[in-house]
């Protein structure tokens, strides 16, 4: 079934029994990840355009896989070589995209609530990979898709967000900002009260698990020492990303077709 919206912009919009849908959508799609030939021809004929207005490796390429996967064409716009830098606005910029016939949108820019203007303005569906210190929806469904994988359910758990959350959009996302200032003198300081180390992890159940959205300052953030340590799940969150967010296309589609 459907996901009965158009766009994908904040967690806040998604109903407990959405994100249960997405999750196990994905969970479905983790498995053609792992097969010998890892497409289906779910959004054949589609066309997802990435349109990133800021840096980014992981976000930016698990997108293009999870497309890629579907059978999906994708576009990925170098926004510093577009005429972005002749002075066309963003919205300018996607109606542009969307005469193009494009289906799927998915924007990362660095002003909060850009992925809404672009949704009020377009008739294509429109994902927000990150907008400015607001949300960043799937990371934060990857998340939830990697907890309920490791932990088996999601009700009852305590999560942690260490760390400068207060310029975090996943921390915001996953709570339901980019820092301007230093609120430390120097990385030192922060690594002293924030880094997380073996010692400070045993303050956690046995059984807890350490996750990161990446790109992780070792040694700041996280100890080296746990990059190697059975309770680190990054990588694996970074495997999730990709079945999370054929996921998101796939429902947002309002495809019928089925995951096989």
């Amino acid at each position: 079934m459907p996901l009965n919206k158009k766009d994908l912009l904040e967690i806040q919009e998604l109903s407990s029994d959405d994100i249960k849908l997405i999750i196990d959508t994905a969970d479905s799609f983790k498995e053609v990840t792992g097969r010998d030939i890892k497409k289906v021809p779910t959004l054949r004929g589609k066309t997802v355009v990435n349109l990133f207005y800021e840096p980014s490796t992981r976000t930016r390429t698990s997108f293009e896989l999870a497309a890629k996967r579907l059978s999906a064409d994708v576009l990925n716009i170098a926004v510093s070589t577009s005429s972005v830098v002749k002075g066309e606005t963003l919205l300018d910029t996607a109606r542009n995209i969307e005469a193009m016939r494009s289906d799927i949108i998915v924007i990362r820019h660095s002003a909060a609530g850009a992925p809404y203007i672009l949704a009020k303005g377009l008739k294509s569906s429109v994902i927000n990979a990150g907008d400015g210190c607001h949300e960043h929806p799937t990371q934060a469904l990857l998340d939830m898709f990697t907890i309920r994988e490791k932990k088996g359910r999601l009700d009852g758990l305590t999560v942690a967000i260490v760390g400068d959350i207060t310029h975090s959009r996943v921390a915001r996302s996953d709570i339901l900002e980019r820092q301007g200032k230093s609120y430390f003198p120097d990385i030192r300081e922060y690594s002293m009260q924030y880094c997380l180390t073996k010692e400070r992890l045993k303050f956690a159940k046995d059984d807890a698990i350490v996750m990161h959205p990446g790109p992780v300052n070792w040694g700041v953030e996280i100890s080296p020492e746990l990059s190697e340590d059975k309770s680190t799940v990054i990588l694996e969150q970074v495997t999730n990303g990709v079945a999370v967010r054929m996921a998101v296309m796939y429902l947002l589609s309002g495809e019928k077709a089925t995951a096989s």
